[in-house]
């Protein structure tokens, strides 16, 4: 006979079993999901046509749900998608510390890191949440940058919206050379689209009450502001300026 102790414990066992299988079988729905999502974004951007061929790159995702699936940016290098966006700090990996009292610095546009862990750290102070982050080394430094939180018992991870998984030179390879000469001189050009301006000058904020064919964007890019204004998706002028606030 099953002693009532010994009962209550293969109960919860199985219970714990229960709960994480079922979560192991909402993320791949949520996976799937996604794929067919995307998928069917490209098939409708060919079927009308669309001249700009970045319509038609679909990058890759992770879909990380906890700490085990988001240690997948272990796996292969990531590139940084907005620049001057994602703060970083000092980690000290015998201690497992995170230094959140100082910022190391900003993450650059399309930065490659080589993710050596994702961990967790709360910051201190009352009311703060438990943050994930993503552990790399620059300049021969331990570093880490929050990629999600937890909030009621729940993770929430963002770093599909910060990092991609490929080389985004494969992924716009359709662009031509003096443009990707022009973003890793980290430089913007005329004529150049607002996606290959982020990804050469990093995060922009673009101004209040734009029409479809004319768009200012301002960009902090690293304390050297500028302000660009597209014409049409392209940029027609580029001159110094104060980001906005």
């Amino acid at each position: 006979m099953i002693s009532p102790e010994a009962r209550q414990r293969i109960q919860l066992v199985l219970a714990v079993a229960l709960l994480a299988a079922g979560a192991r079988a909402a993320y791949t729905f949520y996976q799937r999901h996604e794929d067919r999502v995307a998928a069917e974004k490209q098939k409708q951007a060919r079927n009308v046509g669309y001249s700009n061929a970045d319509y038609y790159v679909t990058p890759k995702k992770l879909y990380p749900y906890d700490i085990k699936t988001a240690k997948q940016l272990t796996q292969q290098p990531v590139w940084v998608k907005e620049g001057y966006r994602y703060t970083y700090y000092g980690y000290d990996a015998a201690r497992k510390h995170v230094d959140f009292n100082h910022e190391a610095g900003l993450l650059l546009p399309i930065e490659k890191l080589v993710i050596k862990d994702v961990v967790t750290a709360t910051p201190a102070g009352p009311g703060q949440r438990k943050q994930v982050l993503a552990v790399f080394e620059k300049e021969e430094k331990s570093c880490a940058v929050p990629i999600g939180f937890e909030s009621e018992g729940e993770y929430k991870i963002y770093s599909d919206e910060m990092f991609f998984i490929e080389d985004p030179r494969d992924l716009y390879k359709h662009w031509p050379p003096e443009v990707w000469q022009a973003v890793e001189h980290h430089e913007v050009k005329p004529g150049m689209n607002e996606m290959q301006a982020d990804f050469a000058i990093g995060m922009g904020v673009p101004d209040a009450g734009d029409s479809s064919y004319s768009k200012t964007v301002r960009y902090p890019n690293g304390g050297k502001p500028l302000v660009i204004v597209y014409h049409d998706g392209k940029a027609a002028e580029i001159k110094t300026g104060a980001p906005a606030s």
